[in-house]
């Protein structure tokens, strides 16, 4: 192994495959499985639930939250009280392009991801979801990178949009060409998709005007992808939604 001698590892214990590699390790390298912590969703926001009390947090999501786990058991490693960490991790805004909030008003929020894989992009849909269960939530998804383009692979991402109310799946078939890839028919994506409400669009205008000619009055909107969808304007769009 590469960890050294009484080394220290922490890895996500509710992971199958993490605990067939992990229980093998032998005793001298120490390990601490983390999992996701209890905590509650009131008024938008998540709370953990701790022994000092209930913690608000800036970041929401049970994948932000085991991160959260992890990044704890890291720090009681290293020294740190349990006190002294959910006082700092209270104020974590979370990283650029990571459920980062583009904007909001009373009754609407615009989150921009960088979700593409389909366990991101189905774990971040769930928990925007979670998070403010009472609105309607508009979720936007660019197939951008080489997997997620490539037509053997699609159907990982079965289901993986199912807990939004409006999905949607944008190709831009520049990227195609600049990949030197064959370009997916919209029937094949939505099939591999398994969701027969999911809306296809492959022009950036379209899906703007769509956007810009919705009602989001309890509605929110998510933005994902790794790429730029073909040069829109996302800064602007959320600004119009909100306004």
């Amino acid at each position: 192994y590469s960890v050294e001698q009484w080394g220290f590892l922490t890895w996500f214990g509710d992971d199958e495959e993490l605990k067939r590699i992990f229980n093998r390790f032998d005793a001298k390298v120490r390990v601490r499985p983390y999992y996701t912590p209890d905590y509650t969703v009131k008024d938008n926001v998540a709370y953990l639930n701790t022994d000092y009390g209930h913690v608000p947090l800036k970041v929401f999501g049970q994948h932000n939250l085991q991160n959260i786990s992890g990044a704890k058991n890291i720090c009681n490693e290293l020294g740190l009280s349990d006190e002294k960490f959910y006082r700092a991790i209270a104020t974590f805004e979370g990283a650029a392009n990571r459920l980062q909030l583009l904007g909001q008003n009373e009754h609407t929020a615009v989150y921009r991801d960088f979700a593409h894989s389909p366990s991101k992009l189905k774990a971040t849909v769930s928990a925007v979801k979670e998070q403010y269960p009472a609105r309607e939530l508009v979720a936007v998804m660019e197939l951008h990178t080489f997997s997620s383009l490539n037509r053997d692979f699609l159907a990982e991402y079965k289901s993986s949009m199912n807990n939004a109310d409006v999905p949607i799946v944008f190709l831009d078939k520049e990227t195609f060409a600049h990949k030197k890839m064959p370009v997916l028919e919209e029937g094949f994506v939505k099939e591999s998709f398994a969701n027969e409400e999911l809306r296809i669009f492959t022009d950036k205008d379209s899906l703007q005007q769509f956007l810009l000619n919705r009602t989001w009055k309890s509605s929110n909107l998510l933005l994902m992808t790794s790429g730029n969808f073909a040069g829109m304007d996302v800064e602007a769009v959320a600004k119009t939604v909100l306004a």
